[in-house]
């Protein structure tokens, strides 16, 4: 129960999810909806909310005197079978000199959404109203009172066949079954999926989690169930889109992509020069943080909508963006040493297949392996009810190279600060290299093979040595020319950017398909 000195307190704030106060005495529906709310307590804040009569918007007291036929209509709100499962309430009156305070104190249900009459009401802030279906799925999620999770539910108007049985037996069951045990196993091809709860015998049909981890073709029957990456050549999607790729399939299949997408294709690595006789290898994003996030994308996902998880790579970030937020007992104030699992069927199957673990490790390594690899802490926004949202700060971002609003990429915009002479460094051995693609249609054949002197002008021995390299292959890439010149590809920009401003080399064509042409 609220002291007198607390409920002062509580008149002098600002109405907010905990508090609703009204003047009113006979409008039952006002008080029920307050309750409702105040059950549900969908900010997950698990203090108790006070429905506060006799008092004004701005606190003061209207000079109420409260009787006991006013107390007994309002503890009637908890049994009078319209508000459902019944809330745990309170009510007392606490007298001042300027009148009466009737109190109607409301403790957080653990069984929710709680409804009024059919409808579950909400409190965000100071705002009372009905709850959208997004809002019920989060309440539901936060329930202790456990119901049949989404991925346990049979996925109706699918059968058997619907399943890739070779791929349950050959690769899931005897993950999950100790080969002597399947060997003098006599059930049938449904008792044992139902066994591991991926199919529903009451139903006869498979469940959402067998869908998802064996199913032919999930995309085609839960909408949402797939991964859709993006590589941006800017800070922003209005920059121009350098890859994009679609991650669809049963959770198996997608698992074993990505792993391999990541380690090849987000993950990039360039040698750095240090010293004179040293250089470091510089990495992007350390592949372990960044596989630890996208499994977590997978495993703790909302299939429940028909809107992919996002992961967007730009110039500067890696941005991983997932339907739902965070699920049942975790909350913003005890992420992320708490865990619970919306999919636990799931987070199981990963974790037999050594894909995660369990122990609620996961997003503090991954904040450990990225503040070695300097890329700074992971952020992460949990403000958005719908969506779980994280941030990688790219370590390596291209200093030199503008593409934020570049169509062509046929052009190196160096800063001036950057044309200066570059550190002397000992110059490996050029490797011999033959042309091995065939002559371009807009004239690559017409460019000059060899070049046995300095081109006149200011040219360093390095760019003669640039020069000599594409002259040899007039393909070449920037890396490819940096392991030939002996400096790393920042250095090969700057000297290239030279050339071209020199008018001695230029470039034609886009860049992944043009090549160089020697003036």
């Amino acid at each position: 129960m609220l002291t007198s000195d607390q409920i002062k307190t509580l008149l002098g704030d600002i109405e907010n999810e905990r508090v609703e106060r009204t003047t009113s005495t006979k409008d039952t529906d006002k008080y029920a909806r307050a309750v409702c709310a105040f059950a549900n307590d969908l900010p997950n804040k698990k203090h108790a909310g006070y429905l506060l009569l006799g008092a004004f918007d701005d606190g003061s007291l209207s000079g109420l005197r409260v009787d006991d036929e006013l107390l007994r209509n309002l503890a009637g709100l908890r049994s009078d079978g319209n508000i459902l499962p019944q809330p745990a309430l309170m009510v007392y009156k606490v007298s001042f000199p300027e009148g009466d305070i009737a109190v109607v104190e409301v403790q957080p249900s653990k069984n929710t959404p709680v409804k009024y009459k059919g409808t579950t009401y909400i409190r965000i802030g100071a705002r009372r109203g009905e709850a959208n279906e997004e809002e019920e799925r989060i309440l539901r999620e936060k329930s202790e009172v456990k119901t049949q999770t989404f991925d346990t539910t049979p996925c109706l108007q699918t059968t058997i066949n619907d399943l890739d049985l070779d791929l349950f037996k050959k690769e899931y069951l005897p993950k999950f079954v100790k080969e002597s045990v399947l060997k003098s196993d006599k059930r049938g091809i449904k008792q044992q999926l139902a066994s591991l709860k991926l199919y529903d015998t009451n139903h006869d049909c498979p469940t959402v989690a067998g869908i998802l981890l064996i199913g032919k073709d999930p995309v085609h029957i839960l909408f949402g169930s797939y991964i859709q990456y993006v590589k941006f050549a800017g800070k922003n999607r209005a920059s121009k889109v350098l890859n994009e790729r679609q991650f669809s399939g049963n959770i198996l299949s997608i698992l074993k992509e990505l792993e391999a997408f990541i380690k090849y294709t987000i993950q990039t690595q360039r040698p750095v020069f240090v010293s004179v006789l040293r250089e470091e290898m510089r990495i992007n994003f350390p592949y372990e943080a960044i596989r630890e996030l996208a499994m977590n994308m997978v495993m703790h996902r909302n299939y429940q909508t028909n809107s992919p998880a996002k992961f967007y790579e730009y110039q500067d970030r890696i941005e991983i963006d997932n339907p739902g937020n965070l699920y049942g007992k975790v909350r913003p104030d005890n992420f992320p040493n708490e865990s619970d699992y919306r999919n636990p069927v799931i987070a199981e199957a990963m974790k037999t297949f050594g894909y995660v673990n369990r122990f609620s490790r996961g997003i503090n390594m991954v904040q450990e392996m990225l503040e070695e690899n300097k890329n700074g802490l992971a952020t992460f926004s949990l403000n958005d009810m719908t969506t779980f949202k994280v941030t990688v700060i790219n370590a390596d971002p291209d200093p030199v190279i503008d593409t934020e609003n570049d169509t062509t990429n046929d052009t190196v915009k160096v800063p001036e600060k950057v044309l200066e002479k570059v550190p002397e460094k000992t110059i490996k051995q050029i490797d011999n290299q033959n042309i091995t693609k065939q002559q371009n249609k807009n004239g690559a054949g017409n460019i000059t093979r060899n070049i046995t002197g300095n081109i006149t002008g200011n040219i360093t021995e390095r760019q003669q040595l640039i020069l000599n390299s594409i002259a040899k292959n007039p393909y070449i890439t920037s890396s490819e020319l940096a392991a030939c010149v002996g400096i790393d590809a920042v250095n090969i920009r700057v000297n290239i950017a030279k050339l071209k401003k020199e008018g001695i080399l230029q470039r034609i064509g886009a860049t992944k398909n043009g090549y160089w042409k020697i003036n």
